[in-house]
């Protein structure tokens, strides 16, 4: 008579490997993030221009994402990560060259950009369904993980904007662009020979059953538009990326340049946010788990372009600024753990790839507009009154989510259960 099944043993280092690679990355994302808009404002000395490269950076990842979600989860989401990061490494690459060639253009911009945040977003959408599977091999919740996930992208926010604005004063915006290329191939390495060939698809090769290419896409999107809760979830997470993403990518800029006329002012603000969010990240990996998902949600939406677009309207000293900017990111941190550990309870492990993208495509939807809108209404109305305009809109949306009753299904499933504790038969699969 055969014993009783004894679990396999815990491994935490694949995990750890993709924390690596994702902080890695994340401030190479946050060095172009300072040094690109830096970089065209010196260019072309149009904030109307650098909403139209913000605007562009970010449809890159709308419909792209969707469409891209059925070839992540056919190609595996260890491969497409390595080869999501390796086509990202040549096209940050290109910009620099093109400019230091002299035939940089700004159209070349626009197509660089919508390209680079294409391929970047299949990357996301890769290493975030290796979540679950990591975290059950380490033996952690998946609270707990998307916390450590989400402060390792924290960590990159904080570090990568001051090396920025720091590296732009030494070397030059174009230059600091190589580094980040740079950033990119470490995290394709990474990836490539720390993760195992096992945690490459999301079920067992030999169980997965193809369709083809359209109705797998179909399936996702149907997925997401027949769920209240997570659709709900996306409106709120639209509405405050099309008002908070321009405000990095085109208003603090502007707003650094005219306030404090300096790079390193725009690295510090953008870096203190991140270092913010980074200490709400862990502080709610550590101890908010048993907080009411849906309450802490929404106070936190509320609560942080409060204080951070309230601070930048008052146009106060630097340091004001900066504490005033930690203190918005400390009260985003808990945000984006409940978000991602509520889309996983909810999505079957074979469709976290469409699932994810679709919602990605969603989340940023709005984002071009917004960017856009954010630069022509500095060079008509100017830099604060856009600030409080934007705050504004903010803050009614937000507050109106209280009111939305398919939210109280997100307090549904929470528990403290160990992702591992359903017993594994043969290869590891990433069932909840």
């Amino acid at each position: 008579m055969a014993g009783p099944e004894v679990p396999p043993p815990r491994d935490a280092r694949p995990l750890s490997c993709l924390f690596t690679a994702t902080a890695v990355g994340q401030a190479g994302n946050m060095m172009t993030v300072v040094a690109g808009p830096w970089f065209v404002l010196e260019l072309t000395g149009s904030p109307a221009k650098t909403g139209l490269v913000g605007a562009a950076l970010v449809l890159g990842g709308v419909v792209p994402a969707v469409l891209g979600g059925p070839l992540v989860d056919r190609l595996g989401f260890k491969r497409g990560s390595v080869l999501a990061d390796l086509g990202s490494a040549l096209i940050v690459a290109a910009v620099p060259l093109l400019h230091l060639a002299g035939v940089l253009q700004f159209w070349h911009l626009l197509v660089l950009v919508f390209l680079l945040s294409s391929i970047n977003t299949q990357g996301d959408t890769a290493r975030y369904g290796m979540v679950p599977a990591l975290a059950r091999a380490a033996g952690m919740t998946r609270e707990r993980v998307n916390s450590v996930d989400r402060a390792t992208v924290r960590f990159g926010s904080l570090v990568g904007p001051l090396v920025g604005g720091l590296l732009i004063a030494l070397i030059g915006a174009p230059n600091v662009l190589l580094v980040d290329a740079g950033t990119f191939l470490v995290s394709a390495a990474v990836i490539a020979l720390g993760v195992p060939a096992r945690f490459n698809r999301a079920r067992d090769a030999d169980a997965t059953v193809r369709s083809d290419y359209g109705a797998e896409l179909r399936a996702g999107l149907r997925f997401v538009v027949r769920s209240h809760l997570l659709l709900s979830m996306v409106l709120i997470a639209t509405i405050g990326n099309a008002l908070d993403k321009p405000l990095t990518t085109v208003v603090a800029p502007v707003y650094a340049r005219e306030v404090f006329d300096s790079a390193g002012a725009l690295g510090l603000m953008v870096g203190a946010f991140g270092g913010g969010a980074l200490v709400g990240t862990l502080a709610f990996g550590a101890v908010g788990r048993r907080w009411p998902r849906r309450l802490t949600f929404l106070c936190c939406f509320v609560a942080s372009p409060a204080v951070g677009f309230g601070a930048l309207a008052l146009t106060p000293s630097l340091p004001v600024v900066v504490a005033a900017v930690f203190l918005a990111g400390l009260l985003a941190g808990p945000i984006n753990p409940i978000y991602e550990t509520v889309i996983q309870e909810h999505t079957p492990p074979e469709m976290l790839g469409r699932v994810f993208g679709t919602i990605t495509a969603l989340a940023f939807a709005l984002i071009p507009v917004g960017s856009v809108l954010s630069g022509v209404s500095i060079q008509r109305f100017g830099t604060v009154p856009t600030i409080v305009g934007m705050g504004a809109v903010y803050l009614l949306v937000t507050l109106g989510a209280f009111l939305n009753p398919r939210l109280h299904a997100m307090d549904v499933s929470a528990r403290d259960a160990l992702v591992d504790q359903v017993p594994d038969r043969g290869r590891l699969r990433t069932t909840p």
